[in-house]
């Protein structure tokens, strides 16, 4: 276990600067921590699908759901207080779906230290009012 986290906190430290545009950013509160007092791993990913599925509806002009989240890695714990950044970057636009990379960075608490904590791969569908998928209209 030492060794896989010590894996971790070393892909986490060699990236120093988010990759994509800020989508969303959030204070992690109290009432976000599982019971060891870290902020839950859902919690984090649900900002993550918030910041995934303003980009995506943004381009494909109509609402979008979330219908996969591929290859979620999580390297370091996020902490009461942090500030939670959620950077997007467009991988793939399809006809009626796009793939999101989601990347969380924490700014640390009385710190002007900024990990990446977690990263994932988010996929969208556009629908339509029936929620069917519809082809998305927007450029890419």
């Amino acid at each position: 276990m030492a060794t896989k986290t010590k894996k971790a906190r070393a892909v986490a430290q060699s990236s120093t600067v988010p990759k994509g545009e800020l989508g969303t950013r959030t204070l992690a509160m109290p009432g976000d921590t599982n019971p060891n007092g870290d902020i839950f791993g859902g919690w984090v990913l649900s900002q993550m699908d918030i910041a995934g599925g303003i980009i995506s509806k943004k381009l494909a002009g109509t609402k979008t759901v979330t219908v996969a989240v591929d290859a979620m890695t999580f390297y370091l714990p996020v902490l009461v207080g942090d500030v939670l950044g959620c950077y997007v970057d467009v991988v793939r636009v399809g006809r009626t779906s796009i793939t999101v990379k989601v990347e969380a960075w924490a700014d640390r608490e009385f710190s002007s230290n900024r990990v990446k904590v977690t990263e994932g791969l988010f996929t969208y569908v556009a629908i339509d009012a029936t929620r069917r998928p519809i082809q998305i209209l927007a450029e890419s």
